[in-house]
């Protein structure tokens, strides 16, 4: 893992994981774009919108690009317009992403997630309504038969044959994903979607081996990553996306169990902890300020040896330089900041003195 040098600013020193080596600390977290298409043959398929979205963050100077939640099969999708990566018609079209921002200098990267109990929503744009049959949806499934809130469907509760079918999809979405020529992969354990809500006891109420114990609980989450890393290239790097908590006063994941995952993590092979937190519960309290989730990273990196990632209203360049010059995290994830202004590492590094890549065409803005 690569340090800042001395007299530069950390946000923009390189940063290694494995063989891949990232050129800056200014990293696009993943979000759904909701805007591919929702049935037929293009089902899940990158259309024009994906591409210029990504090529914009691209040219824009990030140094890692996390594509969006991108569903492992079909019923795994939030909504059902978003990606997939459960056929070779959907590996095509991505591969045209990934080959323009490799292009650019920069690493492509893929969130491969299952949405759950939080699976078949409208867009978010639309209000994020539950949607029947008759409106492209169908019944989500979790770990046990509890839905997310108030007018959500009842979730299939899983058997421990379908736990593992889901696994083999983690799997094989990760092979399809080395096909369309993405270098770094990240699962989806966040956000109280389906890993999530293996994880917490407030989604979790199996009296199995999948649920219960803290040792139970993370059992789908480490099957996962083995399943991940034994087809997944070993000088490529694997990310996993965590909430750190629930902000439940009780009945919750918390941040105790997730330093004592991460360490198990890192010895299943994952490389780095994406730190976010939320979205198992609605309705739940949340003290939201700038940076009000880097105190989770934080923790983690001074109570493991595992890389961590901070995310969570960082908008300012000096702001996000401080998180990494104090070492509460190795690199930066900006997600809504980056819509609102997708290049903002070009300003960033104009005001650190720092220099970003700048595409051959842009040589008279040098």
């Amino acid at each position: 893992m690569s340090a800042a040098p001395a007299g530069f600013a950390a946000l923009f020193a390189p940063y290694t994981l494995r063989s891949v080596t990232v050129p800056n600390r200014v990293w696009m977290a993943a979000m759904c774009q909701y805007s591919a298409e929702a049935v037929g043959p293009d089902a899940g398929v990158a259309q024009d919108w994906h591409f210029a979205h990504y090529a914009a963050r691209a040219v824009g100077g990030a140094g890692l690009i996390i594509q969006e939640a991108t569903a492992v099969s079909p019923e795994g999708r939030i909504s059902p317009y978003d990606l997939g990566i459960w056929n070779d018609t959907q590996v095509e079209a991505l591969r045209r992403i990934t080959s323009f921002v490799k292009a650019q200098g920069v690493v492509p990267g893929i969130q491969i997630a299952h949405a759950g109990r939080k699976a078949s929503t409208d867009r978010t744009w639309t209000g994020g309504a539950p949607l029947g049959p008759g409106e492209h949806g169908w019944q989500p499934v979790a770990p046990s038969a509890v839905p997310f809130a108030e007018g959500h469907p009842l979730p299939h509760e899983l058997t421990v044959d379908e736990i593992h079918a889901i696994t083999a999809r983690f799997a094989a979405a990760t092979e399809r994903a080395l096909t369309a020529g993405y270098e770094v992969v990240e699962i989806h354990g966040a956000h109280g979607y389906l890993i999530g809500e293996f994880l917490s006891p407030h989604s979790n109420k199996r009296t199995d081996e999948y649920g219960g114990s803290f040792e139970n609980r993370t059992r789908f989450a480490l099957e996962v990553v083995d399943a991940v890393r034994a087809v997944w290239p070993r000088e490529l790097p694997l990310f996993f996306r965590i909430s750190a908590t629930d902000w439940l006063e009780e009945d919750g994941w918390t941040g105790d169990e997730t330093v004592r995952l991460a360490r198990l993590l890192q010895e299943h092979g994952v490389d780095l902890l994406d730190v976010s937190t939320g979205g198992l519960a609605p309705g739940v309290k949340i003290p939201v300020g700038p940076g009000y989730q880097v105190p989770f990273a934080a923790r983690v990196k001074a109570e493991t040896s595992l890389p961590v990632a901070a995310v969570g209203l960082i908008t300012e360049p000096e702001q996000a330089e401080k998180i990494l010059a104090n070492g509460e995290a190795d690199a930066v994830l900006l997600g809504r900041e980056l819509l609102r202004e997708p290049y903002w590492a070009r300003r960033a590094a104009a005001e650190l003195g720092a220099e970003v890549r700048t595409p051959a065409p842009y040589h008279r803005s040098w």
